[in-house]
């Protein structure tokens, strides 16, 4: 059993919150596609990373699915169509195996 997670920006690099029918897509989709999701949206994480020219900063959601099997190449498609949507040049979909108990 495979744990998937997106980390999505709230809003775009000019700083305007993306549209709340963007993410709706995305777990529509999900939930299609694995039969239910978890969406942390609460409280927004802060995402934080060093571009050498100075700190960049971004309040991200995190949307999580549960695979049987981690399709990559499917994963690999859809990050990019997801960094099309939000124009990002980099949308992290992270993944690890776990066991249910």
């Amino acid at each position: 059993m495979h744990v998937v997670e997106i980390l999505l920006p709230l809003a775009g690099n000019d700083g305007r919150r993306f549209d709340r029918a963007l993410f709706a897509k995305v777990r529509e989709e999900l939930i299609e596609r694995f039969g239910g999701l978890t969406a942390y949206t609460r409280s927004p994480a802060e995402g934080v990373w060093d571009e050498g020219s100075g700190t960049s900063r971004d309040e991200i959601v995190i949307f999580e699915v549960m695979a049987d099997r981690l399709e990559r190449y499917w994963w690999t498609e859809y990050r990019k169509e997801l960094e099309r949507r939000f124009e990002q040049d980099e949308i992290v979909v992270r993944s690890r195996e776990v066991e249910r108990l």
